[in-house]
């Protein structure tokens, strides 16, 4: 479980970057951290892994302090920062040095893992792959970790479109009931169909932490339609797409481009559709 609890934090005190952040994620859930670009996503997963201290407020991982950095911690949370840094190492020297830090790393599902992203003819040293053999790399490393909580910072970026599509298949067969896996993100297009939880920061705050079940339980996703309540719509080639209400409780698929779009549009209304409980 991560905890956040009032957290504020700044850079400098003229640069306030959160003044009241609180959210709890639980295990057995693929949470998506959307926002956009200068959101405060990156600050706010480092203050989760301890990299990043609040000024006041905490950050709880499995009812321990994210801060005090204990190795019962460390060693079930892997966090997969967006910056790429690879040592002068081997691929299996790597291995043999920094997967003895996770008691549960499992071989044979990162072998698996590295052919899914198509990088099981890759050897040498890592460092003089390409970026985005880099980043695979890691994202295999990272699940093969078998933590449980894995926090993975911007993933797909660097990846092209195979890539995006083994990434999603991966994670999908990655989670379990034990996991809580966290991926932020501002291509909000890469998290479709993965995530069953959606988490959107803007400007220092937590707009929604919701359940993709309660989304569409309580908005319909579609074709604009006359005389319907409609919070939000884009015209598109063939017609107009929106989010409406949904008083019979129809089902529909969540449109995350389109949810993004609202909730920046808009940040109150569809927001306190799930916040006021």
């Amino acid at each position: 479980m991560i905890q956040l609890q009032n957290i504020r934090f700044g850079y400098s005190p003229k640069h306030i970057l959160f003044t009241d952040v609180s959210m709890t994620m639980e295990p057995g859930h693929i949470y998506g951290l959307l926002g956009k670009n200068g959101a405060g996503k990156t600050t706010l997963l480092k203050i989760m892994a301890g990299l990043l201290f609040p000024n006041s407020g905490t950050a709880e991982i499995s009812g321990i302090n994210a801060s005090l950095r204990k190795a019962e911690t460390l060693q079930d949370l892997y966090f997969l920062q967006e910056e790429i840094f690879v040592p002068h190492l081997t691929v299996e020297d790597y291995l043999k040095s920094y997967a003895p830090f996770y008691p549960y790393f499992n071989h044979e599902r990162f072998q698996y893992y590295m052919s899914e992203l198509e990088m099981d003819g890759c050897h040498g040293y890592a460092d003089k792959f390409s970026h985005g053999q880099k980043k695979k790399f890691l994202i295999a490393f990272a699940l093969a970790t078998n933590t449980k909580i894995l926090i993975m910072d911007e993933p797909t970026n660097g990846l092209d479109i195979p890539s995006k599509s083994a990434f999603r298949r991966i994670m999908a067969s990655a989670a379990d009931e034990n996991r809580l896996i966290l991926i932020s993100t501002h291509q909000v297009r890469d998290l479709h169909s993965l995530i069953d939880m959606v988490t959107i920061l803007e400007k220092g705050h937590i707009l929604m932490n919701t359940s993709i079940y309660d989304l569409t339980e309580k908005l319909y996703f579609g074709a604009y339609q006359e005389g319907r309540k409609a919070y939000y719509q884009e015209e598109f080639a063939g017609g107009v797409s929106a989010i409406m209400d949904n008083p019979n409780g129809e089902d529909s698929n969540v449109d995350l481009e389109l949810l993004f779009n609202a909730i920046m549009h808009n940040p109150q209304e569809i927001s306190s559709l799930f916040n006021d409980k």
